[in-house]
Formats: C-alpha cells, sequence, structure tokens
C-alpha cells in the first residue's frame, strides 16, 4: 500500500536549519566484491537474523516519505545479490509512480546488473549509479580482489538498453587509477555516462593504510582541465557532488571531496543501515535504531525516533585522513552504512 504524503506534517529539519529530503538505504552489508579500499580480503558478514526484513525496510521508507523525504538511493554492500531485490524495489518506486516520492535509484558494482536492469526500470527507476574504478582489466581484478570487468561493462550496456541513465562512480587511488582520470571521462562520454570521482574515505579497517591512496581530487581535476577548459555548473542530483562542464564533451564531471573540501553544511541526507539503524552522519557513530523501535512500538515508535535523529544529527563530518591526522573516526564498513 502506497502512503500519501501527509500535507501537514512539518518535515524533517535538523537542528541546524538544514532540510532533510534524502535517504540512502543498505539493503544488504553483503558484496561479491572485495575491492581494497572498501572490504578486507575476508570479511565477516552480519547474520542474516539481524537484517531488516523487505517489509521492515519498506515500512521505514514509507515513513521517511510521509515525513517528506523527496529522493531515496538504494546500496549496499551490493545490493543486487541479496534474493527479495526487485521486491523492495517495485514495493517503494509504487510511490514514485503515485507522486509521493521524486525519485528512486541505485548503486551497484554492475555485476548483477545485465540480469536486473529490465526490473529496475519497470520498478519506476531512471537513473542508477554504477562504481567502475578503472577500464584496466587486469587492475579491476586488482582493486576488486576478484571481479571480471565484462560482467560490469555487460550490466552497463543492459541499463542503458533498458533506458536507465548511468553515472559512473570512480573512486580515485593514487598509484593505481591515477593515470586514468582522463580516459575514463572519455570513455564515459563517448557512451553517453556522466563521471562522478570520488575520494577515499576512512571508514572501516582494512588490511592495507589508506593514506598510502588517498588523493584529493584537485590533482584529478588539474590533470583533465591540462587538456580540458572546465567549468562548474550548476546542476545537481541531490547528493553530495559538485559538477563541472568539460569543454568538448557532453559527459558532466562531478567531484564528491568529503575530506579536501566538506559539504556537510548542505548535507540533506539520513543512512538507513541493513540493520536497521539509522545513522545521521557517515562520519559519526551516532545512531537511533529504527529496528527495535519498530518491532517494540510499530510505526508510531519510528516517527519519534525520527525526531530524536533530526536533533543528533551533527554540523559536520570527523573524518581525516594523512600524517599528523587522527586516525579514522569510524570502524564500521561503507558496506554496513551503504554508499
Amino acid at each position: 500500500m502506497v502512503i500519501a504524503r501527509n500535507a501537514s506534517a512539518s518535515g524533517m529539519v535538523d537542528a541546524f536549519g538544514r532540510h532533510i529530503e534524502y535517504l540512502r538505504i543498505s539493503v544488504t552489508d553483503r558484496c561479491d566484491l572485495r575491492c581494497r579500499y572498501c572490504m578486507s580480503e575476508k570479511m565477516t558478514f552480519l547474520p542474516r537474523d539481524q537484517i531488516l526484513t523487505l517489509e521492515e525496510i519498506a515500512i521505514i521508507a514509507d515513513r521517511f516519505i510521509a515525513r517528506g523525504v523527496k529522493k531515496i538511493r538504494l546500496s549496499g554492500g551490493e545490493p543486487l545479490v541479496r534474493r527479495d531485490f526487485g521486491e523492495l524495489a517495485r514495493r517503494i518506486g509504487r510511490h514514485v509512480k503515485a507522486g509521493t516520492l521524486e525519485e528512486l535509484t541505485l548503486t551497484t558494482n554492475g555485476t548483477h546488473l545485465a540480469e536486473h536492469a529490465e526490473m529496475l526500470a519497470d520498478a519506476g527507476m531512471k537513473r542508477i549509479n554504477v562504481s567502475l574504478d578503472t577500464l584496466d582489466p587486469a587492475l579491476f581484478t586488482q582493486i576488486t580482489r576478484r571481479g571480471d570487468i565484462a560482467k560490469v561493462l555487460e550490466g552497463i550496456r543492459a541499463a542503458s538498453d533498458a533506458g536507465l541513465k548511468v553515472k559512473i562512480n570512480m573512486v580515485a587511488l593514487k598509484g593505481l587509477n591515477d593515470g586514468e582520470f582522463l580516459s575514463m571521462l572519455r570513455w564515459c562520454d563517448a557512451h553517453g555516462h556522466d563521471l562522478t570521482l570520488i575520494e577515499t574515505m576512512p571508514l572501516g579497517h582494512i588490511d592495507e593504510d589508506r593514506t598510502d591512496r588517498y588523493l584529493p581530487l584537485t590533482i584529478a581535476l588539474e590533470q583533465i582541465a591540462a587538456e580540458h577548459e572546465v567549468a562548474p555548473i550548476a546542476y545537481k542530483t541531490g547528493g553530495p557532488a559538485r559538477y563541472f562542464a568539460v569543454d568538448g564533451m557532453r559527459a558532466r564531471l562531478g567531484l564528491i571531496t568529503p575530506l579536501s573540501n566538506n559539504f556537510c553544511a548542505g548535507c540533506n541526507r539520513m543512512r538507513l543501515t541493513c540493520e536497521g539503524k539509522i545513522f545521521m552522519c557517515l562520519g559519526h557513530e551516532d545512531h537511533v535504531d529504527l529496528k527495535t523501535a519498530f518491532r517494540e512500538g510499530g510505526a508510531d515508535a519510528i516517527d519519534a525516533l525520527l525526531d530524536t535523529a533530526l536533533r543528533l544529527k551533527p554540523l559536520a563530518h570527523d573524518f581525516a585522513i594523512g600524517p599528523g591526522e587522527r586516525p579514522m573516526s569510524v570502524s564500521r564498513h561503507m558496506s554496513v552504512t551503504g554508499g
């Protein structure tokens, strides 16, 4: 059942006057890849009985939408490895078709995209993000520890054929893919995709030192600007990326810079983990437990905790990386919180 937006609802405004209109939902912490900047090679995932059911995720999404959330992004881990993902996408997608939700989107690694692309479009999605950090097959396998780039490229083609707009997300990794920014942008332009570059973030204990891989995106921008004029544009998708037009290209270039130029002042997001916790900020451990509240008190308990979450949402994250900086601020992996 689709719940119509309550016109009398006050919406979601935090203590700093920021309107919370964007919810990111991690539907699973599991992933079929082990990207070096994201996970350890040997991961321990949450027991399945600790994960929110499809029905619980859908009901929580309903309550956020009733409170004024306009955009929802489904993520993971890798969301498409969850067996009931299609049913969940269709359930939330009904809000898009009813006009009570502006947009439903997805972030995926693309390995299962070919088999699900038509379903995503049928569920009401118009665009998706695909994580792809290199076009070099051997380097792709090195970064992901086990991935086959051919499956990802097949999935991207299938998504485009299904009418989905694809944006490529590329994490900048010093010493690995830092010579590919311009070639990736040109590939995206040739295939009709936008490109967003992302600074690596200090989330979770992994097998490598992120300091060795961190690259401020000013360097990537300088590399591109050396051959193409680059100019900021007002384009927005609801997320934290700042966008640029690149002379001679249709592809838009986005930059997500949590470390070199943080975007906290305009944060409009909350994140729901696969175990039912709301994290008000990616860079803090503070959270509220919606799963326990819902199971003990029903839907009304969700609203009360959302009010608490709004009061607790911090002004900015505490991410830091590099020589002389404090250790990373959070121990949980990105796959738990959702990308």
